[in-house]
């Protein structure tokens, strides 16, 4: 059962101010999507639901899945892997390349660069054969981790995007879902690796292709692909004063143009719209109870700076609640999203954002349940 839960404000909270339409943008995009991660706002959706082919935006999985092995300490920076005669073989001259050559020693931290700085096609494998041991191993690896983001209609069938015949497919949403987690999950690891403008291997210097980066202001990620049947695509992102936007276009018929609408597209977002402060990372903002758990509640606090986007100009109405599906049940882990922040507008759209478990909550014993339901009988 999905419910809100629990209101913030015993009245709702509406603030002065008239509501004006919403801001409009004509996309040359065939797909466009984006979203303000500051609140959760979705700005423009054309087409995020189809499914397409991502072509080297896969790499942003393929970085993910490394990046959560460095995070769990199951993979180090420093770990070399060597460049199999065969992966040399097949990617020397396939498209995009970081010009590895056969029996090289490269560590993790220069594939890195060479998937995500380079969307290097030989860099990709090379890095999935020397995680999970063979690329169908790594592959499987990526589909655990889409299912597990909630990337419901993606599926991955290499780790470079390559054409394989329509086994790899995503759609705009879905790639948002995961360029959200990577920035969130790994900001220190998305800082060191993405936004770049270019990265030198083998005395060869090449640029990251990113048409925000040098072009708008913050612009600092994520990734772009291009194949003959996906057409020219780009997963970006940009920060300016404290406020992040994330978007997706694809299927565009030139490099010059993805660089005029991927920047076009950031721009609008960042001048049509504005965002208003309505929690500070730490602020206490609800408590819900937990069922069957060593506590009986659990305490959820802003995980961030939390705003309400609206179009420049405009100051309100709104009100704000926090929804989550009932009841919340232990064990829970630190981390887990337990419950959502919802910002209501006036027109009725919904601005979502996750709520984190600030700590682990184990299952309770026995005594501990019942003592957990005296509690509650009493209000104790």
């Amino acid at each position: 059962m999905y419910k809100a839960a629990v209101v913030i404000f015993a009245a709702p909270l509406f603030l002065a101010g008239t509501a004006s339409a919403k801001p409009t943008y004509q996309s040359t995009a065939p797909i466009a999507y984006m979203v303000d991660l500051s609140s959760g706002a979705v700005l423009l959706d054309k087409g995020s639901a189809q499914k397409i082919p991502p072509a080297s935006m896969a790499k942003m999985m393929t970085a993910y899945v490394v990046m959560d092995q460095i995070k769990r300490k199951k993979l180090a920076l420093s770990k070399k892997i060597t460049v199999s005669a065969e992966i040399w073989q097949q990617w020397n001259n396939q498209g995009s390349t970081m010009f590895l050559t056969a029996g090289e020693q490269v560590t993790v931290e220069n594939l890195l660069h060479g998937v995500v700085t380079l969307s290097g096609n030989d860099a990709s494998v090379a890095l999935a054969v020397g995680v999970s041991g063979s690329e169908e191993a790594f592959v499987a690896e990526m589909n655990l981790t889409a299912k597990r983001l909630g990337m419901k209609n993606s599926r991955f069938g290499n780790p470079n995007g390559w054409p394989d015949e329509g086994r790899t497919v995503v759609t705009a949403r879905d790639l948002a879902v995961l360029a959200r987690r990577t920035i969130e999950d790994f900001p220190e690891l998305y800082a060191q690796f993405y936004g770049l403008k270019e990265f030198t291997w083998g005395g060869i210097t090449q640029p990251d292709r990113n048409p925000l980066i040098g072009n708008v202001e913050g612009g600092d990620g994520l990734k772009t692909g291009h194949t003959e049947e996906a057409g020219y695509c780009f997963t970006g992102s940009a920060i300016q004063n404290g406020r992040r936007l994330l978007m997706v276009v694809a299927g565009l018929d030139s490099f010059g143009g993805r660089i005029t609408e991927s920047s076009n597209f950031m721009n609008w977002g960042f001048t049509a719209w504005t965002s208003k402060p309505i929690f500070n990372k730490g602020d206490a903002i609800a408590t819900i109870p937990v069922q069957l758990g060593s506590a009986s509640s659990i305490a959820l606090t802003a995980p961030r700076n939390m705003r309400v986007t609206m179009p420049a100009g405009q100051d309100g109405p709104y009100k704000l609640f926090v929804r989550y599906n009932g009841p919340v049940k232990a064990p829970l882990a630190k981390g887990d999203i337990v419950a959502n922040l919802v910002v209501k507008l006036a027109d009725g759209s919904e601005q979502i954002s996750p709520l984190y478990a600030p700590s682990d909550i184990a299952e309770a014993g026995f005594f501990g349940r019942a003592w957990n339901g005296l509690k509650s009988i009493f209000g104790a």
